[in-house]
């Protein structure tokens, strides 16, 4: 019975691990994201042992963060989206071009012995950003919808892209691949074709019929909305990208229309209650600290780089597009947590002998850290703007 359960079980300590690390992080007056990691980290192999990583996890993490993304969507203003281009793109470059080149030169610096791919590969790792772990801090701190908050937006999205294109030419460099850059970049060209147009349709017929749309009950409402998110999802990873794309420019394209608001509140219910705290324990999960102590020395270094590497990146890129400083700091500690596509990148070029476990150890342990630390940063870095605006008001008022 207990193995024929066990996935109930897991799924049952997941859900308690999330809750109780929220809980426990508000009280402590820390964002509840980094509760709800750690979490994970309490009850997976790391102390507790109670809870194994698991395909069916995983599944049902992927749908959490495919979730939180069509969400973010929702919540994101088309109109400054496109205004805040510019300034994502510069952000992206920095945040893409700085992590690459310190991933691969700390490989040739602090490894003997290695290979030119541990290097190159280490350094596509770097480039990603987490856009679900991202899109939560900015949420917890009422961020989504500011200026600097779709700047970080634009250019995590960019950097998914150009990740995804640097990991394709990466594998066909090292023999792994035989697909073409040329085909890839007409695949992403095609889909985004395909947003414009199909947004197009779906905004007008949505406010086209938003009368019939409005007296929809949620039980039909929901199934509509979820099905819409999963068929983008596919689509985008159809084309070569992450299904997260895919859900995120659905909920782009539904915030243009009249049933934004109903549609928000209806799916926010059947993520925000199940899938998307799985994704975050799920993070917690994944990190063993007996293989951490094993290479113990290179996984802190790859954790100090690609932290360190971020911040300045991305910093500078918003410092170069406009924003002040403490802005750009934060611009930068919101580009650091890495996650879903790390992982998966790591996994591709362990599986095909291109980085070492060594490596593979490493990005886990950034993958925990820049997730925790990130939210905990940001939030000090907030406080540190409050106290700086409250003085310069202040001072204003007593030349005055």
């Amino acid at each position: 019975m207990h193995s024929e359960m066990k996935y109930l079980i897991d799924l049952m300590l997941i859900l308690a691990a999330s809750s109780g690390g929220a809980w426990l992080a508000k009280r402590l007056n820390q964002p509840q994201i980094v509760g709800q990691i750690l979490g994970g980290v309490l009850i997976g192999s790391s102390i507790l042992g109670i809870v194994e990583q698991s395909e069916f996890i995983g599944k049902l993490s992927e749908i959490g963060v495919i979730v939180l993304m069509f969400i973010t969507g929702l919540e994101t203003s088309l109109s400054e989206l496109k205004a805040s281009a510019e300034r994502s793109a510069a952000i992206a470059i920095g945040g893409i071009v700085l992590p690459f080149a310190m991933g691969f030169l700390s490989i040739m610096l602090l490894k003997e012995n290695f290979m030119i791919s541990e290097a190159v590969f280490l350094g596509v790792i770097l480039t990603a950003t987490s856009m679900g772990v991202t899109v939560k801090i900015l949420a917890e701190f009422r961020a989504l919808q500011s200026k600097q908050g779709v700047s970080v937006l634009g250019a995590a999205v960019i950097d998914d892209i150009v990740g995804i294109m640097i990991l394709s030419v990466a594998l066909g460099a090292f023999g792994k691949s035989t697909a073409s850059l040329w085909m890839l970049l007409m695949k992403i060209a095609i889909f985004f074709v395909i947003v414009i147009f199909a947004g197009e349709w779906i905004s007008t017929a949505v406010n086209r019929n938003i009368r019939i749309l409005k007296e929809l009950k949620s039980k039909f409402l929901l199934p509509i909305s979820i099905s819409l998110i999963l068929l983008f999802a596919i689509t985008a990873s159809e084309f070569g990208m992450a299904a997260i794309i895919g859900a995120y420019f659905v909920g782009v394209i539904l915030s243009t229309t009249q049933m934004k608001h109903r549609i928000t509140h209806e799916v926010e219910k059947f993520g925000t209650g199940f899938f998307i705290p799985i994704f975050f324990v799920n993070i917690g999960l994944s990190v063993n600290m007996t293989m951490v102590g094993k290479y113990f020395t290179l996984a802190i270094a790859i954790t100090f780089v690609g932290i360190l590497s971020k911040v300045i990146g991305s910093g500078i890129g918003a410092r170069i597009s406009g924003f002040d400083y403490l802005s750009s700091l934060q611009i930068g500690v919101s580009m650091v947590p890495r996650a879903e596509v790390a992982l998966i990148v790591s996994n591709i070029a362990l599986k095909a002998g291109l980085i070492g476990e060594d490596i593979f150890v490493g990005v886990i342990l950034l993958v925990i850290v820049s997730s925790v630390v990130s939210p905990m940063l940001y939030k000090g870095l907030e406080q540190r703007k409050k106290k700086t605006s409250k003085l310069l008001k202040d001072a204003k008022k007593k030349v005055a």
